[in-house]
């Protein structure tokens, strides 16, 4: 039976990454944000479902959800803020009344995912289901702040190009994305846990 102080332990977080670590992992999800997106739109337009995909399945948050988690905030913070502007400067998406909000959206995600990725959980939870608590708690939190931004544009800069309903209406689109991160984020992570032990 595991001591008392064990348990407590591992509630705690763990170390980060090497600042090295960190800043390749950011590197390489702002490059996938930015790829991604144009992928899907390709695929879409390909198949015949259309260009605005990327709405329904969420491209750009994989990359910022993952790299937070995996190499912590500060990487997770600055993949956020960084993909939506490379991505605005080279494609030309998003369009530049969503740019800030998406720079928020994405922060915010890729902030929280990385504050949650060590946090330990009881040793009876399996390592799939305590990685889907930490995404779930990261989205929430990413799509609270989110509205927060857009209310305070409506309400203090007359801002009416978005609203606060806009943010359950993207909830709803982009469900099938949110199913997707649901099912791909665990799986990576509990196959890091692994590569670890």
């Amino acid at each position: 039976m595991q001591s008392n102080e064990t348990t407590q332990s591992r509630m705690f977080t763990a170390a980060l990454p090497s600042v090295k670590f960190q800043t390749a992992a950011a590197i390489i999800a702002v490059v996938a944000a930015v790829a991604l997106p144009q992928v899907f739109h390709v695929a879409g337009a390909a198949l015949g479902l259309g260009t605005m995909i990327g709405q329904t399945l969420l491209p750009m948050h994989l990359p910022v959800l993952l790299v937070g988690l995996l190499a912590g905030p500060f990487a997770g913070l600055a993949t956020g803020a960084l993909a939506p502007i490379a991505s605005f400067a080279l494609t030309g998406m998003p369009m530049a009344p969503m740019v800030p909000f998406m720079i928020i959206e994405l922060a915010s995600y890729g902030l929280f995912a990385g504050l949650l990725r060590g946090v330990r959980l009881p040793a009876t939870v399996p390592s799939p289901l305590g990685w889907l608590a930490k995404l779930v708690g990261a989205q929430i939190a990413g799509r609270i702040v989110d509205a927060l931004a857009i209310a305070v544009a409506v309400s203090l800069l007359g801002n009416t190009s978005m609203t606060v309903a806009s943010v359950a209406a993207a909830v709803v689109t982009g469900l099938p994305g949110l199913v997707l991160q649901w099912v791909l984020v665990p799986v990576v992570m509990t196959a890091v846990d692994r590569r670890r032990d």
